[in-house]
């Protein structure tokens, strides 16, 4: 990789580097070099819409990769005009009008207005140490969360500089396409389309195949690649294991607060894209139209699809990727961890109260007990009154808001990831390390505790950065400090341990060791183990 000594208008030079498809001209920062932007793939409109991905094509000259390129479409036309003016107002209003705590307000990072979107959205980004020493580094290849529906790597608050210059690191985060221009499947209609149900993940891909054949240009070890992803970021890590295509195209996984026992059946796919053709006039036998109707229509009839289907998983049951027996063979956790790579080391966890960063109810911080049985009984039906006696019992003292977000927390996030530990040593082969994230973040009063989304500026090292969620006080810099070694040891050698933290044992099934991360981590066998059982027979995952 070259360097050049022409001079960035704030005073930082311009870097060069050269990729297969040409060179391209990045920046270099506080000892990182960075560029953004940098295209993996063609455009994916017209053509090749709803198509796999394709090479994009290559350049003379030096591109500029300066910038954050495009995001995926997701945003629901007419009713704003591009996703950082939706992410912007929702924030303010929020805020203004929130009587209880706002996720929005602690998920706001400055500059964090997102790219525009586009269907020419296969771009990624790399952060890597200037120093050009011929090593080749680790590579931690990020996946934005918001489902399989919305988000971007994009967020400066995936900002990989921190991460990069702890670690010796190479940073990438990646966009691929989302929702119904992702994961619509019209395979029933035409063999043509034989892919298009899964072509988000098959961006994903595409990436991963970019670092292979680039990323030495960048300082990096192709052969020591980590996925790692929170949220639906997570997802896509889980559904990269049960896919034969991704085989060999990374060697650990890390996945935060992420679940994707199963994804969605092929048959509701297909029901899925016959309404959305419906909504769009386009005759099943005609589907090849759908590559020239105009974006905006597909997506206006993507959310009215998702509207019909009401207040369901989208993840399970929407636009997201699904079983078609080829591309993804199986679900990726059921009814037992998929065997397509099965000696990949694994770390996986979750935060204690996930749902106070899942919900804008500032009811929910108001409960009284009439009202806490109203809302477990919705859940659990007849179960409820049981599992409030079990989770009082385990919490003395809590209030019944308290109560119902520990238990809306596991039903949802924490009994299936220790779910998918389980199944996943059960392979017999790579190790599994669990942690549990019980740290509570002192924002906003602390009403948040440890919300979905917390645990991700520590494995960034990026909590000052991202203060209104972590306070970015020394209480966060001190477990950042401990947080982000482990991500970085896990990316290196598939072993999470440092000096840093308690020894950390790999899962198992009699045991069950789980690393409990707070501002004195410590490492407990079966943490949740009644709640746990308990959670396991409600969600039928025994």
């Amino acid at each position: 990789m070259g360097t050049s000594n022409i001079n960035h208008s704030n005073g930082e030079d311009f870097i060069i580097a050269e990729t297969r498809f040409g060179k391209i001209r990045g920046i270099h920062h506080r000892g990182i070099n960075i560029f953004k932007g940098i295209p993996y793939g063609a455009s994916t409109e017209g053509v090749n819409r709803f198509m796999p991905p394709v090479d994009p094509a290559g350049w003379t000259g030096i591109r500029d990769a300066l910038e954050y390129g495009p995001s995926a479409p997701q945003s629901e036309p007419n009713k704003a005009s591009n996703l950082a003016s939706d992410v912007r107002n929702s924030a303010e209003e929020a805020i203004q009008t929130a009587s209880g705590p706002s996720i929005f307000a602690a998920l706001s990072v400055p500059g964090g207005n997102p790219a525009e979107e586009s269907e020419d959205c296969l771009v990624l980004n790399v952060w890597t140490p200037a120093i050009n020493d011929g090593r080749k580094r680790p590579v931690m290849f990020w996946l934005h969360g918001g489902g399989f529906r919305g988000g971007s790597g994009s967020n400066p608050g995936w900002d990989g500089t921190n991460l990069a210059l702890r670690g010796d690191v190479v940073v990438i985060t990646v966009n691929h396409r989302l929702n119904v221009m992702g994961f619509a499947d019209f395979s029933e209609f035409s063999e043509d389309f034989k892919a298009s149900g899964q072509v988000g993940m098959l961006d994903i891909v595409h990436a991963l195949k970019w670092v292979q054949v680039n990323i030495s240009q960048f300082g990096g070890d192709p052969n020591t690649v980590m996925i790692f992803g929170q949220s639906g970021g997570g997802r896509k890590c889980e559904t990269l294991l049960a896919m034969p295509s991704a085989k060999g195209l990374f060697q650990r996984v890390a996945i935060e607060s992420g679940i994707a026992i199963k994804i969605v059946d092929r048959s509701f796919a297909i029901r899925n894209a016959e309404n959305l053709l419906n909504k769009l006039g386009i005759r099943q036998a005609n589907v090849h139209a759908i590559r020239k109707t105009p974006l905006k229509q597909i997506m206006a009839a993507h959310f009215a699809v998702n509207r019909e289907l009401g207040d369901v998983d989208l993840d399970t049951l929407g636009f997201s990727p699904s079983v078609d027996g080829v591309i993804i063979p199986q679900h990726p956790f059921h009814p037992m961890a998929s065997p397509v790579s099965p000696d990949i080391p694994v770390m996986i966890g979750s935060t204690r109260t996930e749902y106070t960063g899942l919900t804008t109810d500032a009811r929910l911080w108001q409960l009284d007990e009439e009202g806490l049985r109203t809302r477990i009984k919705e859940l659990l039906g007849d179960q409820s009154d049981a599992m409030i006696r079990l989770y009082r019992k385990h919490n003395q003292g809590a209030t019944p808001s308290d109560l119902f977000f520990l238990i809306q927390s596991d039903y949802r996030y924490n009994a299936a990831t220790m779910k998918v530990a389980e199944r996943r040593t059960a392979l017999g082969k790579g190790p599994v390390y669990l942690y549990y994230f019980t740290w509570e973040s002192p924002v906003q009063g602390g009403q948040l505790k440890s919300p979905h989304n917390i645990e991700w500026p520590f494995a960034f090292d990026n909590v000052q950065l991202c203060a209104n969620l972590t306070g970015g006080g020394p209480e966060a810099i001190s477990l950042a400090d401990k947080v982000s070694e482990a991500w970085i040891a896990f990316a290196r050698t598939g072993n999470p341990n440092t000096p840093k933290l308690p020894y950390w044992p790999r899962f198992n099934l009699e045991d069950r060791p789980t690393m409990v991360i707070d501002n004195v981590s410590k490492v407990v066998n079966d943490p949740l183990c009644e709640q746990r059982i308990a959670m396991f027979r409600a969600l039928n995952l025994e």
